[in-house]
């Protein structure tokens, strides 16, 4: 999977969970492909945590033993969705990291911060 894949393959994750998890429509937005540019996965990747913001603000633990239509087109739980929201970004954010550091560089979250 390339840098540009997994951008857009978060993309299009955060929409899916999230609008299960928050039981909200999923946005009508055009999704990136991966061979599109920085600026425009960067856009779509901070869209997409916006709308997972806004999404979960409205999630309701009451409703976790409903039925959501998963990717398969098969029914599960809504629990399954928040789990697998959770685990998805924990993994994607280990390969993004990986990547950044077979590339020479640091990620941000592991930068010491400069003492004053």
């Amino acid at each position: 999977m390339t840098f540009g894949h997994l951008a857009a393959h978060i993309v299009a994750g955060n929409y899916f969970f999230c609008s299960n998890v928050g039981d909200v429509p999923r946005p009508k937005v055009e999704e990136p492909k991966e061979t599109e540019g920085k600026d425009k996965l960067v856009a779509a990747l901070e869209a997409s945590f916006e709308f997972c913001d806004s999404a979960l603000a409205k999630a309701d633990d009451s409703k976790l033993n409903e039925n959501i239509t998963w990717s398969d087109g098969k029914p599960r739980a809504r629990a399954l969705a928040f789990v697998t929201l959770a685990s998805s970004w924990a993994d994607h954010y280990g390969m993004a990291a990986m990547y950044l550091r077979l590339n020479g560089l640091i990620p941000p979250t592991a930068k010491q911060v400069e003492k004053k």
